[in-house]
């Protein structure tokens, strides 16, 4: 997540805003309030559980022992199932809004992406 020093705060107040993509998986419309659920547009790669170890364990080897040690290790996990793993848990938000504050954005559909900038202020 990209990290940007807010200008418009002074000197004083010395913080961080995140600006952010997020995707609009979900709108609920009660005819006066419109409901926004939205995921933060990230696109991540399953990665195997095995392949995780691999790669932990050979950080943690030096070459001659790695070479000794990697073909066994791969065998022995190639008995084991294959998980999947995701390795980044998105944001999600839900906001609410009137009606005319969503018309005046666009009316943003299922699928299209809002920037949102998020500061402590």
């Amino acid at each position: 997540m990209p990290y940007v020093k807010d200008k418009s705060q002074d000197k004083s107040n010395k913080s961080l805003s995140a600006t952010n993509e997020f995707k609009i998986s979900q709108i609920v419309d009660n005819g006066q309030m419109i409901q926004l659920t939205l995921i933060e547009n990230v696109s991540t790669e399953p990665i195997s559980q095995k392949q995780m170890i691999i790669e932990n364990v050979a950080k943690k080897l030096d070459s001659e022992t790695k070479e000794q040690i990697m073909p066994l290790l791969e065998a022995i996990l190639q008995a084991q199932p294959t998980i999947k793993v995701k390795s980044y848990q998105q944001t999600q938000i839900t906001m609410a809004m009137p009606k005319n504050r969503y018309d005046h954005l666009g009316r943003p559909q299922v699928g299209e992406v809002l920037k949102l900038d998020l500061a402590k202020i």
